[in-house]
């Protein structure tokens, strides 16, 4: 979908996404609590469920649709929708238009997809945050996750990442390749799904970072899940906790 998007609102819907809320309620805490920070009012629709993109990718657009219409009724506030997930946005970015591009409802399925925003993405270009306050103590790689290419969702990433004090961005090899995850392509293929994973794991581990960064947690699921096994010394976070973080140790400051 290349439509320009209208200005966001500071009145936000908050869509938590299917892993957010089974894996990384804290992540859901932590976007909360930066969206509060730039002045937002966060509501959290409970009707909410799931994208479509499993059924989607799985070829079911039948059942796909379906999760879409409610997806559209359970966010028929007009508010504007942050997404704390590159994969989801991508999804309602780009999915729902082609799942219903012969459809009497595909024009609002584009009206709802303009009020959708990644976080970083969101707060960046949305609200036109350059700078991050406070203060985090470690050296981070950020993963760039498939679902943000084509977007300003990476780019809005380091930006934030970038101007914390303290906070040490550190590039690693092979930075373009998929992580491996892929959705339904891990259960389908897990053993070159775990293969792509461990590879992410050993360029990311030769450069030592303390924490992975990451901005979706189907990524942050998976390579935690091989960082886990395979030892390594570092913890996986998504930006939203980062940024979080950021924010306590100001607050500690003061």
């Amino acid at each position: 979908m290349n439509a320009p998007k209208p200005k966001p609102s500071k009145e936000v819907d908050l869509m938590i996404t299917c892993l957010c809320d089974t894996f990384y309620d804290q992540v859901a805490a932590s976007t909360v609590k930066v969206l509060e920070h730039v002045g937002c009012t966060v509501q959290v629709p409970e009707a909410q469920t799931c994208c479509g993109q499993p059924a989607f990718n799985a070829g079911d657009w039948k059942a796909a649709r379906k999760v879409i219409q409610h997806t559209l009724k359970a966010f028929s506030s007009e508010r504007t929708v942050v997404i704390p997930s590159g994969s989801c946005n991508h999804m309602v970015q780009h999915g729902y238009p082609l799942a219903f591009e012969e459809s009497d409802d595909l024009e609002d399925v584009i009206s709802f997809a303009k009020r959708c925003w990644e976080l970083a993405d969101y707060l960046v270009n949305g609200l036109g945050v350059k700078k991050w306050p406070g203060k985090f103590d470690g050296k981070i790689s950020l993963h760039r996750s498939c679902h943000t290419r084509g977007s300003d969702s990476y780019a809005s990433a380091v930006q934030l990442l970038s101007s914390i004090e303290g906070l040490e961005l550190l590039e690693f090899d092979e930075s373009e390749q998929c992580c491996g995850f892929g959705g339904t392509f891990s259960v389908a293929y897990p053993n070159t799904s775990t293969s792509m994973g461990k590879l992410k794991i050993e360029k990311l581990t030769a450069v030592k970072p303390n924490y992975i960064g990451a901005t979706d947690m189907a990524c942050m699921l998976h390579m935690g899940g091989i960082a886990s096994k395979e030892e390594t010394p570092f913890k996986v976070m998504h930006i939203a906790q980062i940024l979080d973080q950021a924010l306590q140790t100001k607050e500690a400051i003061a």
